[in-house]
């Protein structure tokens, strides 16, 4: 379990593809890594193998490629990474699983100043179910509130510290991000979905 609060940015230093799964190998900050650890790598819960100072090893499954957006990593890319949490420690962002659940598309980006303003699309609509007005989300594994829930997607604003630390500042339109939602919200919609007046709602 995360909390959408990426600790650095890592950078890809190599790549294995194989016929349907991926090796990716990643330069890091982390010097105390254990086998077997999870992190998240842009939002996807990944196993860290081959652990040493500053770099470690994941594989990617033919599931997760197909979902995620790691299948566009290339050498040099950087991804946001944060260590699962451990007992006692602070929530700063929302519970995030790692789990992701599809992608979004960068519509728009706009300067405000200091800030940054994202608009976010390409979500059907059982995806905008979960998708709500001041809400939670992770793109890219990264917390976020939810400024604005739109026809197929959502907008969002980032402050300069979010621009600061994670890999978002190198988006441009037309780019996919990973984006799982809150999962509050994915157990409440489930839970009374299949109520009679849900169901003429939805």
């Amino acid at each position: 379990m995360f909390t959408g609060i990426v600790d650095h940015c890592g950078t890809i230093a190599a790549l294995d593809s194989q016929a349907n799964s991926l090796r990716i190998v990643i330069d890091c900050h982390f010097t105390d890594l254990e086998e077997g650890e999870s992190i998240a790598v842009d939002g996807v819960c990944v196993t860290a193998v081959q652990p040493r100072e500053q770099q470690f090893v994941a594989d990617i499954s033919p599931e997760t490629l197909s979902l995620t957006t790691l299948r566009n990593l290339k050498v040099g890319s950087e991804v946001n990474l944060e260590r699962s949490l451990r007992m006692g420690d602070r929530i700063g962002g929302h519970w995030v699983a790692g789990h992701v659940d599809g992608r979004g598309q960068v519509l728009a980006k706009r300067y405000q100043q200091d800030f940054v303003e994202m608009i976010f699309g390409g979500l059907d609509s059982v995806a905008l179910h979960y998708v709500l007005k001041k809400g939670s989300i992770a793109i890219n594994g990264v917390s976020l509130t939810v400024n604005e829930v739109l026809a197929d997607g959502f907008q969002i604003m980032l402050i300069p510290h979010t621009l600061e630390r994670t890999n978002l500042k190198n988006l441009q339109e037309s780019d996919w991000v990973n984006l799982e939602y809150d999962w509050m919200a994915r157990i409440i919609v489930n839970q009374f979905k299949e109520l009679p007046l849900i169901k003429q709602l939805s």
